[in-house]
């Protein structure tokens, strides 16, 4: 199922060209051309499954529309998309899963989203160091003063997700390091 769930994330975030599928301005495609789109890719693959991979999946990536005959990601998308959200007052401190060799970048210039629309936050440290823990390397747990942030606009998503399009580095800190001298 990981392996389908990547893709679903490719087709749904990234490049629904993949997956022979259209997005509409809300990111929404069908869920009939979606279930067509991986049972090409990976074989047998029906309504079932995809509503069990929806609901199982442990980042809460994916939803179905009030309908259920549509679906879409819930961030993360590098596609313009507009999911809809309001801007939300967020928590004080919000956090940031990453690499310990990508602290002075960002202690720098702050968190950009790179290839996505958003930079995504976490309102618990232990989901920011799962999302750290993903990738080769020592992880670093960045603490964002969110509540101190006026003026930016944060939104949530659906999977309870913190958005931002940058987070100013006088906003960031990372315990145990210091911004390195220009």
């Amino acid at each position: 199922m990981k392996q389908v769930s990547r893709y679903l994330a490719r087709i749904l975030r990234h490049d629904p060209r993949a997956g022979a599928l259209i997005l509409d301005n809300a990111g929404w495609a069908p869920a009939e051309a979606v279930i067509e789109a991986v049972a090409r890719r990976f074989g047998h693959f029906d309504r079932a499954a995809l509503e069990d991979l929806v609901r199982t999946n442990d980042k809460q990536r994916y939803a179905f529309d009030e309908t259920g005959t549509r679906i879409r990601a819930n961030q993360g998308h590098s596609i313009p998309v507009d999911l809809g959200l309001e801007p939300v007052e967020p928590p004080p401190l919000l956090f940031h899963g990453t690499k310990r060799s990508a602290l002075p970048l960002i202690l720098r210039e702050g968190l950009r989203p790179g290839r996505r629309r958003h930079v995504h936050l976490s309102a618990d440290i232990g989901t920011a160091r799962s999302v750290g823990d993903r990738r080769s390397g020592e992880t670093a747990i960045l603490t964002v003063r969110s509540g101190a942030m006026h003026g930016h606009l944060f939104f949530r998503s659906a999977n309870g997700v913190w958005l931002i399009e940058h987070v100013p580095p006088q906003f960031i800190t990372a315990e145990g390091f210091s911004i390195p001298p220009r």
